[in-house]
């Protein structure tokens, strides 16, 4: 299936991973629009993509409502907005659960709310793709609450992909990947933290957003696949 001529919202798309989707699929000549809640980043982003920019909070459901109404209609939409809005690791006993619940707003709220008003203006035979994490099937001691919201992410794929088809709905899952969150990172520690990061990986290096966004074209692209999840993870699932 071309992309040729499609309509495709990215949400996330002004930095990492959504960037890099963004960019392939302006590439395979899809008409894009990116959107995040940052004005100035998405501004600079659009400019560089040379795409067409939006600012949408889809912590807010009235706003992302208003954007869909006004909108002439996707082919796809994309979400890789990743601000996790709350504390992702901590031992469970000190646990502010307020606060805990901030993890699931953008991820798994923001998600259901672009499904719910998004699948409104899309187009018969158009898709939805959500963004997970590893965490999700690789938890670790302090991780409850983001692997039970990565977890969850993927059961709302499922569950959305029965309730809004034919409209195919899918996920992906990437492992480690080389977006602009390590920067934090200094520079002279960053390669040596990713080569023992990756180390029990089957592919052992950090992956590059380029890679990961072939996954979201294919699912894109891929008109018979509907309700699955797509690891893109360097075999980190099956490693040590």
């Amino acid at each position: 299936m071309s992309l040729s001529g499609n309509r495709v919202l990215v949400v996330g798309g002004g930095s990492g991973i959504g960037f890099a989707v963004a960019q392939a699929a302006r590439a395979a000549g899809a008409v894009v629009t990116i959107a995040s809640t940052s004005a100035e980043r998405i501004a600079e982003a659009a400019d560089r993509l040379s795409v067409q920019g939006a600012v949408i909070d889809v912590t807010d459901e009235a706003a992302v409502e208003a954007f869909f109404a006004a909108a002439d209609g996707f082919e796809h939409i994309v979400t890789t907005a990743g601000d996790w809005g709350g504390p992702r690791r901590g031992p469970l006993a000190d646990v502010d659960l307020a606060a805990a619940e901030g993890l699931f707003r953008v991820r798994f709220w923001g998600a259901v709310a672009l499904a719910k008003h998004g699948a409104k203006v899309l187009t018969p035979g158009g898709s939805i793709t959500l963004t997970d994490g590893m965490i999700a099937h690789r938890p670790t001691k302090g991780s409850a609450i983001s692997t039970a919201m990565a977890g969850a992410v993927e059961h709302l794929t499922r569950g959305l992909a029965v309730e809004l088809a034919p409209i195919r709905v899918n996920c992906v899952c990437p492992g480690l990947i080389r977006t602009g969150v390590w920067d934090r990172i200094p520079e002279e520690r960053r390669e040596a933290q990713f080569t023992e990061m990756t180390k029990g990986q089957l592919v052992p290096r950090i992956g590059e957003p380029g890679e990961a966004a072939e996954a979201y074209l294919y699912l894109m692209r891929g008109g018979y696949t509907t309700g699955q999840v797509l690891f893109v993870e360097g075999g980190s699932a099956l490693g040590a």
